[in-house]
């Protein structure tokens, strides 16, 4: 029992909360090949990333795993994601960072998918029983290099300062400290006069 919870049930409940925190991330990365924020799917995505995390730790431990690591990695990548957006609001290099943070913390999240995928279903666990086969190691590969392109476009593509308080909602702009809403209003004036 996990929470007055049986396990099984728990570990439903804690695949339920990882595939909403990867279908949320997708969207969130896709969001940002457009230079869009998505607030309320960003908030959802590293929500239930953090859920993930949370729901990861209570199941029984004995002694240090690869899955404990990886959890405390994710803990660490998604508060630098959450302080670069909350605290920082993506101004200067924490644009960025919170970029690299966000994508990192979602291909964790599917790393781990892929793993629990290939020890689950039997038709994976067949070609990989021991996790240190081909079939495994090329499937991982492909994913941390999908996830490093979709890095890559999403730093270039994701540039949403240029014209926040023109898209953004006017109670995203009344929340954000002072100094950094009349930055934003400037800048987007500026870019207004150069425009015509």
């Amino acid at each position: 029992m996990i929470l007055g919870v049986s396990i099984g049930a728990f570990t439903l409940l804690h695949v339920i909360i990882t595939l909403v925190a990867i279908g949320s991330g997708l969207i969130v990365v896709g969001g940002m090949f457009a230079s869009h924020r998505l607030p309320v799917t960003t908030a959802l995505f590293l929500f239930t990333t953090a859920l993930t995390c949370a729901t990861g730790f209570l199941f029984p431990i004995h002694g240090f795993t690869p899955a404990l690591g990886v959890g405390i990695l994710t803990c660490v990548i998604l508060a630098v994601a959450l302080f670069a957006l909350y605290k920082e609001h993506l101004v200067g290099s924490w644009r960025w960072i919170y970029v690299m943070a966000a994508v990192a913390s979602l291909y964790l999240n599917v790393f781990v998918l892929v793993v629990q995928s290939f020890v689950k279903v039997s038709a994976l666990n067949a070609l990989a029983p021991t996790q240190s086969e081909p079939p495994f190691a090329i499937t991982q590969a492909a994913v941390l290099g999908i996830f490093i392109l979709i890095a890559l476009v999403a730093i270039v593509k994701f540039r949403p300062s240029r014209n926040y308080p023109a898209q953004a909602h006017l109670a995203d702009i009344a929340l954000m400290p002072t100094n950094i809403r009349s930055r934003r209003i400037s800048a987007c004036s500026s870019n207004a006069v150069q425009e015509q």
